[in-house]
């Protein structure tokens, strides 16, 4: 099962087409940390993290991690272990903290770019996460909450997804 960004709009799972929203710069195969850009290319997905104060555990095939007050996605090139990984909030470490006043990352799944041996400032925090408004995002891939429902009973584990 493949999630296919076909442009900055649109976002397929089989037949399904939803609205979608990108990087405020559009999207590049070479990416940057800052840079606003989503990355191109395909690459698989992670778990599915969500906000159990705020949502009830969604019907997925996806490991469902709830999210804590103390979770962080490290964001920080000076910490290379660290880097695009799942991290606890620490004082002296820049992180994109998972528990947010909005509800963007109340359900999020992070893509698997520069994942495995990530490469410090080549992007990170890079998720598939939830819009109300369809503005453009710093990198990430963002749906209405009802589409990211219907997509998460479409894919598996295994999915992958393919930026154009």
């Amino acid at each position: 099962m493949t999630i296919l960004v076909k442009n900055k709009h649109t976002l397929q799972v089989d037949e399904f087409r939803f609205r979608c929203s990108i990087g405020k710069n559009g999207s590049r195969v070479k990416k940057k940390e800052g840079d606003k850009k989503t990355p191109k290319g395909t690459f698989g997905i992670e778990n599915l993290y969500y906000r159990k104060d705020r949502k009830k555990k969604p019907s997925t095939l996806l490991k469902c991690i709830e999210i804590k007050k103390n979770m962080a996605w490290c964001d920080d090139s000076s910490f290379p272990k660290k880097y695009n990984k799942l991290c606890k909030i620490k004082k002296n470490i820049r992180s994109e903290k998972l528990t947010r006043r909005d509800t963007k990352y109340d359900l999020l799944i992070p893509i698997k770019y520069n994942f495995k041996r990530p490469i410090p400032g080549r992007g990170s925090c890079i998720f598939i996460h939830l819009t109300k408004d369809y503005k453009p995002t710093a990198g990430c891939v963002a749906l209405r909450e009802k589409d990211f429902l219907i997509m998460l009973k479409l894919i598996r584990k295994n999915s992958k997804i393919k930026i154009i």
